[in-house]
């Protein structure tokens, strides 16, 4: 199946592929990036995805968004911009793969990512939300 192509003009440019496992029950988050979008698609497992706008020129500023993918959601990329912090937790059993394309390679000497306790207040996600 085709994940991504360059006509769908998803990404302003590509800077690098990573794949990454996560096991169950484990949550990463949160983190945001100043130059870099992302676009993750889930290969194997079940994740839930949560989303908070930190742009303060947006029309969804301060506001949380949750979106289910993996094996049990319908496929879909999940592009996430720069300005909004992201992260998600393995659902169900499985381990989850994930596959995703950023638009900046990473540089270990200056990482574009910023760091948000998982349980921020002013985020306020309750994460033992059920597995949907």
């Amino acid at each position: 199946m085709e994940i991504l192509r360059d006509d769908e003009n998803l990404l302003e440019k590509f800077g690098q592929a990573s794949f990454t496992i996560t096991y169950p029950g484990i949550i990463k988050a949160f983190h945001w990036h100043e130059k870099q979008d992302d676009l993750w698609f889930v290969i194997k497992g079940n994740i839930q995805i949560v989303l908070y706008d930190l742009r303060e020129s947006s029309t969804t500023y301060k506001e949380t968004q949750v979106i289910y993918a993996g094996e049990l959601y319908q496929q879909k990329l999940i592009l996430i911009p720069k300005g909004v912090a992201h992260g998600y937790k393995v659902l169900g059993q499985k381990q989850a793969e994930l596959i995703y394309f950023t638009t900046e390679s990473y540089s270990p000497n200056n990482p574009d990512e910023k760091r948000i306790p998982f349980d921020d207040p002013k985020i306020g996600f309750d994460w033992t939300t059920k597995n949907k």
